[in-house]
């Protein structure tokens, strides 16, 4: 197979052709080509549902979100769990090892599972539903055992959370601060310890749920930027992240910063009344809330976030590497993530005006 069209790469855009099977074989540059780019296939770290589908419900859920995120460009996802009780994260778990083992036909790859709740700060518990617990030797390693995790998000300051790190690490699993009151110097110390212990370290929708950055209490945000390892997740919906705090935390953290969607089950179906663990939430003007205002995820895709990122000043490699390289190198996909030779065959094709009109999963096109 081959495709012609403007190729994104990782410093430029040329105009050339990608040959393919399962895998990239040649990115050859040509004179003339059709009016379209071609991109790696987006990869979301941190994603509850879309399309009217929510992951806590199980695995048509899960396929389902997954599908509707595939006809914006995700070639991968991670199906995030919200703080709920015991039972059903523990449910949730076993139905992306479940999708894990079978697959999605002609949909994106579903390598793990993100576990945002229950082990965070239940006073910054954002819009999650009150069920927080503390990472106990015995939950964690529950949640170890389903096979499916391969994201936590973790408050440092909890009760057994340094025991927690520990077993996170040798476990293979990424470990985000995040819906958190810890400060600086809580956090930097948190990301050392994952670092110096051979992890990685990262921020869960950073700037959000976590303290401000003020000018004597620098916080949680501050260590995640100043860090020379850490890397962080950023919801650019333009709602949850102001275009000129992208712009700094972009300048700063380089390939370090990733977009994800945070998304919900509402994303797709424009605004009205929606859901979130349980919870009644409004969708208005793009943006989901709680009944006293609480953001509540997003209706975000990340198609939009790239095209949002573009519009604030990013060029489209710069966008491009936002919405997949960046997190390939995060979530240690190195199969993924850049179009060159021996890369799986993840590819998206975007129109002039950057909307998407074909989507390509390992060599076989899906939409």
């Amino acid at each position: 197979m081959n495709i012609d069209g403007h190729i994104v790469l990782p410093d430029r855009v040329m105009p050339g052709r990608v040959v393919f099977d399962t895998a990239i074989t040649d990115v050859r540059p040509l004179s003339l080509v059709p009016d379209r780019y071609i991109l790696p296939g987006f990869i979301d770290g941190h994603v509850h549902g879309g399309g009217g589908a929510d992951m806590m419900d199980g695995v048509d859920a899960i396929r389902h979100l997954a599908m509707f995120h595939l006809s914006h460009g995700v070639t991968t996802l991670f199906p995030t769990t919200i703080t709920a009780p015991w039972i059903d994260v523990m449910a949730a778990l076993h139905a992306v090892a479940d999708v894990m083992h079978l697959g999605i036909y002609s949909g994106p790859s579903v390598p793990g599972a993100h576990l945002e709740g229950p082990f965070i700060n239940p006073h910054r518990r954002g819009a999650q539903p009150p069920f927080t617990v503390l990472p106990t030797p015995a939950r964690v390693s529950a949640v170890i055992e389903t096979g499916a995790i391969k994201v936590v998000t973790l408050a440092p300051e909890l009760e057994h959370a340094d025991a927690a790190i520990q077993k996170f690490v040798n476990a293979g699993i990424r470990i985000n601060i995040g819906h958190t009151l810890a400060g600086y110097e809580q956090a930097e110390r948190a990301i050392c310890r994952i670092c110096g212990m051979g992890g990685t370290a990262g921020g869960t929708h950073l700037f959000n749920a976590m303290p401000p950055v003020m000018a004597r209490e620098p916080g949680a945000a501050t260590a995640l930027l100043c860090s020379d390892m850490a890397y962080a997740e950023m919801v650019f919906d333009t709602h949850h992240v102001h275009p000129a705090l992208f712009r700094l935390a972009h300048r700063v953290m380089g390939n370090r910063l990733v977009f994800v969607t945070d998304a919900m089950r509402g994303t797709g179906a424009g605004d009205g009344p929606s859901e979130l663990g349980g919870q009644n939430v409004t969708v208005a003007d793009g943006v989901a809330r709680l009944p006293d205002g609480t953001l509540a995820g997003s209706v975000l895709t990340l198609d939009q976030a790239l095209r949002n990122a573009m519009q604030a000043g990013a060029s489209l490699p710069q966008a491009a590497a936002l919405v997949s390289t960046h997190a390939a190198n995060w979530l240690g996909l190195h199969d993924r993530g850049v179009l060159m030779p021996g890369r799986r065959a993840d590819l998206v094709v975007m129109g002039a005006d950057l909307s998407v009109q074909e989507v390509w999963v390992n060599g076989r096109r899906c939409a």
